[in-house]
């Protein structure tokens, strides 16, 4: 299990490519994990940050893309960041590059 703790400043989240990201009309999406059987609803936000997760991008790199592209982003949001990514790999919807240490 991937402890929000442990995620090192340089891990660049990547998105398992078996997962199904379905968007509905309202900006809101489903995402699904075939191998798993396990799903999940994404707010706009969580749409965006799922986006994002191309294996290229830290996650301090996505949190000020956030704060870019939304308004009224709170101050716990690289926090919120950490867990809602921390969620996404313990349900075998992501993986990480790490490419140093923390």
């Amino acid at each position: 299990m991937v402890e929000q703790g442990n995620l090192p400043n340089s891990a660049k989240p990547l998105a398992n490519p078996i997962a199904v990201l379905r968007e509905e009309f309202d900006d809101w999406a489903v995402l699904f994990n075939p191998d798993t059987a396990e799903a999940v609803c994404l707010d706009p936000v969580g749409v965006a940050v799922w986006k994002r997760l191309d294996g290229q991008r830290t996650l301090e790199q996505i949190a000020r893309d956030l704060e870019d592209d939304f308004s009224e982003v709170p101050a716990t949001a690289a926090q919120d960041l950490r867990a809602f990514v921390a969620d996404l790999a313990r349900d075998g919807f992501i993986g990480y590059e790490v490419t140093g240490a923390a």
